[in-house]
This record gives C-alpha cells, structure tokens and sequence, in this order.
C-alpha cells in the first residue's frame, strides 16, 4: 500500500498544498515550522478521522488544525493497495465522515463499516490496522528514538519487551509483577491483613453474628403476626355476632313494641268486655229491682187481654143473640132498640173496664218508662262495646298476622346477611336467646378484652420493628459484602486466569516471536556494527545478551546508546511486516537527528535495503538525509515544504 499524492485545501497552517509521492524512500524536506508535524496529522486524520477529544491536552486536534480564517477545512489523499486498486479520500474535517471514491469515480463510502464513535472504517478494513497501531508502529516520532544516556535502561527494557512480547510497553516479568501487585492490592490473601478480601471476609462473619442474633426476633414477628391474624379474626367474628345480635335486638325490641300494640287493642277488648258484663249486671240488677213493675205490666197486659177476649165474646153472643131476635121479632124499632141497648151496655162495660186497666196501666208505665229507658241506653252501650270488640278482634287478628310475618322476614333477611359470617348453630342459638342484653353485655367485654390483647400485639410489634430494620439492613450488607466476596473471588479466578494465559502466552512467545525477533535483531545488529555483533539473546534472568566476536556474551545494557537507539528503531521497523497483508508504508518523523554520519549511512542503507518494497517517508529539517542517500547511490524522491 502506498500513498500517491495529497492536496490540502486548509489544514492548520498548510493551505492549497498540492503532493506528490515516489514509491520507495520520500525525504520531506522543511525548515522547522513550515508544517512538517501539520502534513503527517493530515496523513493520520485523512485516514481515521480527526478528534475533537482533548485527550488530557490543552487543545484538541480539531481546534488546533481548524483555519481561523473560515477557509474550507477540507482536503484530498489518494492511495493505492498493493492489488493496484486506487482510491481517493475526501474528507471535510467538520465532518464525521469523509467520501470515499475507487478508480471510476463511484462513491462506495456506504460500502464499508460506519462505527458510531470513530466513523467510517474503510482504512481498518482495507488493511487491518487501526489508528493506534498506525501511530505506534507505522509512525515514528523523533521523540520515539531520542533517548540519553540516563534513560538508557528504558530503551533497552522495551527491547527486551518487543522481543519477549512482541509489544515494546509490555514486560512479561513487570505485567506479572503488576498482576501479583494487584492481586494483593485489590484482593489480598488468606495470610495478608487489611486487604480487600480479608476486610470483607471479616465484616460478614460480624455480620453473621448480629444475623443470628437478631433472626429470633424475626421468629417472634411472626408469632405476633400469627397471633395478630387470629385476634383480628376473633375480633371480626365477634363484630359480626355483636352486630348481629344488636339486630337481633332491635328486632326484639320492635316486636316488643308490636306486641304492646296488640296487648293495647286486647287490653282494651278486655276493658270493653268488663263493660259489658258491668252492663249487663246493671241490666239485671235494673230488671231485679223493678221485677213487681215487670210482673205487675204483664199481669195487666194479661188482664187486658182477657178483657178484649171476654168483650169480643159478648160482642160476639150479642151478636148472635140479636140475629136471633132478628129472626123471631118483627119490629124493626124493637129489633133496634135491643141492639142499641145490649150495644151500648157492652160498651159501656168496655170503656169502665178499660179505663180502670188503664189507670193501673199508666201507673205502672210510668214506673217502667224510666226503667225501659235506661234499659235501652244500657243496651246501646252493650252493644256498641260488642262492635268495638268485633273491630278490636279483627285489627288484633291482622296486626298479630302482619307482625309476624315482618319479624319472620327479618330475621330471615338477618340470617340470610350473616350466614357467611357466623356459624348456622350460633346464629339460631343466638335467634332464639331470651336474654340478649346479658350476651351483648358478655361480647362486649369479650370484644374488649381482644382488643386489648391486640394493642398489647402491636406494641410488642412496634418495639422488635427498629430490631427487624436492623436485621433487614443487616442481611442486606450481608447480601453486598457476600457479593463483593464473590466479586473478589472472580477477580482472583480472573487474575489467576490472565496470570495462566500470559504465562501460557509468553512460553509460547518465547518458541514462536522471540526466535523471530532475536533473529531479527542478530541480524540488524550484524548490520549496523559491520559483523562486531552478530549474536543477540533473551535470558529470563539476565534479560538481552549480545554475544562478542570472541564467542562470549554480554548485556545489551553495556553497548553504546547509538547502537541500542539503533536496535530500537530497526526492530521497531521490523514489525511493519507483520502488521497487514498489505505493505504498510514506514513514515519517519525526524528520527536520526541525534545519529553521528556513519550510523546514520548505515541505517539509511539498512531501510533502502530491509524495505525496499514499502514506501518510507522520512521527515527532515537537514541535508544529511539527502547528501548520504547521494553518496550511497540510493534513490529517492525529494519533497520540499
């Protein structure tokens, strides 16, 4: 892979810049401050999109390369893949996401993966490298390489790590160092004291004990709570019976009530029949007292009547004498005479006779009149207290029917409201109670007294509650400590587990990536020291060894720093080729200013060498680059800012 040409619209301080790139060594060659560091953040953020994240700086990218003139913040790079295919890369850096186009000009940027926090990830994959392993291994800073003296063991320690890791800031002996640290740090062990694990491990056997402790009163809560349910259902029962016994009661009373009506009405049948018999002795005791006068009118009664009879029989023999005479006198006027006189002489017997029976007979009615009179008024009355007691009798009969058939209703309708409540037994014992004041009374002190006895419940229930929040709280730190055990003891199986695989890792990197990398090195070295050193090993013990022409070996620590910075970078170098299956290309940012002339022909034919099939790019503000690359008869491609 290579990159072809750029064009900058603005970018920082580099504005309508136009580049063109060969394909093997590119020296960009620029005083400081005409934007060398501007063009490679071009190239970075052209490819992976530029932040706006301050990262722990001051500023971040996008305020830093942001024009302030307003100009278009835009630009161009075109690259091509080792399969010849070209692509263009525009990108509007106030914009998330650049246009991406292949050799016809087509857009295909929805072709590739658009991630939400890095954006479209065409370059990753197109070549399998992400910006961070661009920026720790394609790019190399000056800064990557200047090392003094002091800082010598630095240098030689992320040798030692590449080589035994195959990652420069990785140290087997210090990661499982760090991991032990840790381990310690953040869990502790069975032995140590005030670590993580043993104040936990601590903290829930206190908690255990305050648990059990306190777990009693959790068995007197629900004993309370069983004894409370059952007060509170006797206590309901017992409502409902009082309830229904009051009704009851009110039932009674309105039969009572009822019932004093109708004993009202016989009452005062009873007092109507007294009168009447008071009456009717009256009657007797009248016709008793006047019994002469009865007998005396109804022997004149008698006498008159026998008077009508005997007048009625002379009339009647006067009569047949007449006929008689009639018959055998015949003068008329003598035949009148007689008649006129025995007519006369019968009525004159009549009317004496009558008038002195009526004078007896006005005697005695007067005597009777008054007596007849009251009679009469007594028998009026009589029989005007009969009907009164007729109607009395009927109104009795109905309200006694009417009565009993609402009672019986009632309490039906009271039976039917309760059946479900009180028991069929006692409701019919209760329905048939004689005295249900002294029952009431006895529910009411009954009722009392469970209320009581539920008061005393709740207090108990109030006083173990603060005890019941504690255990609650208790159980809970339990549960969280216990969690934060198991946390521990994951973290442990974890660190154990990395501690396993990175052992595991590192054995077989030492069979695999440390040959590879020793090897590398021992021929670097050979290299770059013209066969001094030709032989370079890791010791676990010791860490880098070289070996001398003599055959014996020394730490890497005692060879000069140039060698060592050369070590670094050529290894550094190296990893290019392993890192995609495409061929990356090597951008060098400064990275030999501290290099004396010969180490830095060595190196320079060393690149053009070692990497003749990749682009290198190499950023300077000197000459020496282009002079020695002249004198060794290398080409290059020169690119002035």
């Amino acid at each position: 892979m290579k990159i072809n040409k750029l064009q900058i619209n603005a970018y920082g301080k580099l504005k309508e810049k136009e580049i063109n790139f060969g394909n093997n060594i590119n020296i960009i060659y620029g005083e400081n401050e005409t934007g060398k560091s501007t063009l490679l953040k071009f190239i970075t953020n052209s490819f992976y999109g530029i932040s706006k994240n301050k990262n722990g700086r001051e500023i971040s990218d996008y305020e830093k390369y942001m024009p302030w003139t307003g100009e278009d913040f835009s630009g161009k790079l075109e690259y091509e893949l080792d399969n010849q295919e070209k692509y263009e890369i525009f990108r509007d850096f106030r914009k998330k996401n650049p246009n991406i186009f292949n050799e016809k000009m087509e857009d295909i940027s929805k072709e590739f993966n658009i991630d939400k926090s890095k954006g479209n990830e065409f370059f990753y994959e197109q070549t399998k490298v992400d910006e961070a392993l661009f920026l720790s291994t394609i790019l190399v800073n000056q800064e990557e390489v200047k090392l003094g003296k002091q800082e010598q063991n630095i240098l030689i320690q992320k040798i030692a790590n590449l080589v035994g890791t195959g990652d420069d800031n990785v140290s087997f002996k210090r990661a499982m160092d760090r991991i032990d640290r840790r381990r310690l740090d953040e869990i502790g062990t069975e032995r140590s004291r005030e670590r993580p694990i043993n104040i936990v491990s601590k903290k829930i056997t206190e908690l255990e004990e305050e648990k059990q402790e306190l777990k009693k009163y959790e068995n007197i809560k629900y004993e309370i709570e069983e004894n409370k349910n059952d007060l509170n259902n006797e206590i309901e029962n017992l409502e409902y019976e009082n309830e229904f016994l009051k009704e009851i009661k009110l039932i009674n009373e309105n039969e009572k009530i009822e019932s004093e009506k109708i004993n009202l009405k016989i009452n005062l049948k009873d007092e109507n029949n007294t009168k009447i018999n008071v009456i009717k002795n009256k009657i007797n005791e009248i016709k008793l007292n006047h019994k002469s006068d009865f007998e005396e009118n109804k022997k004149i009664n008698s006498e008159k009547n026998k008077l009508n009879k005997k007048i009625i029989i002379y009339l009647l023999i006067i009569f047949f004498v007449n006929i008689l005479q009639l018959a055998f006198l015949s003068n008329i006027y003598g035949k009148c005479a007689i008649a006129f006189l025995t007519v006369s002489s019968i009525l004159l017997f009549a009317v004496l006779a009558k008038k002195r029976a009526k004078k007896r007979d006005i005697k005695v009615k007067n005597s009777l009149e008054k007596v007849e009179f009251e009679l009469n008024n007594l028998k009026q009355e009589e029989n005007l207290l009969e009907k009164n007691n007729e109607i009395l009798e009927e109104e009795i009969n109905q309200l006694k029917k009417d009565f009993t058939l609402k009672i019986n209703l009632e309490k039906e309708k009271i039976k039917n409201n309760y059946c479900n409540k009180i028991q069929t037994g006692k409701i019919n014992e209760f329905i048939k109670l004689e005295n249900i004041n002294i029952e009431l009374q006895k529910l009411e002190n009954k009722l009392n007294n469970k209320k009581v006895e539920l008061h005393t419940l709740d207090l108990d229930y109030k006083n173990i509650e603060p005890k019941l929040e504690n255990l609650s709280r208790i159980e809970e730190e339990l549960v969280e400590n216990k969690e934060k055990l198991m946390s521990l003891r994951n973290l442990e199986k974890s660190i154990n587990l990395a501690k396993e695989v990175l052992n595991q890792s590192y054995e077989s990197m030492k069979n695999t990536v440390t040959p590879k990398f020793t090897g590398e090195l021992s021929k670097t070295i050979a290299e770059i020291t013209k066969g001094k050193y030709t032989n370079v090993r890791l010791n676990d013990d010791t860490g880098l060894v070289v070996e001398l022409e003599n055959g014996n070996y020394i730490p890497v620590v005692r060879l000069s720093i140039g060698t060592i910075d050369q070590l670094y970078l050529s290894l550094r170098l190296a990893l290019v080729e392993d890192l995609s299956e495409e061929k990356m290309p090597i951008i060098l940012d400064e990275p030999f200013a501290y290099y004396d002339t010969e180490r830095l022909k060595n190196i320079l034919r060393y690149i053009a060498q070692r990497f003749s099939n990749h682009q290198v790019m190499i950023f300077t503000c000197m000459h020496r680059e282009k002079k020695l690359l002249d004198e060794l008869g290398l080409a290059f491609n020169w690119i002035e800012m």
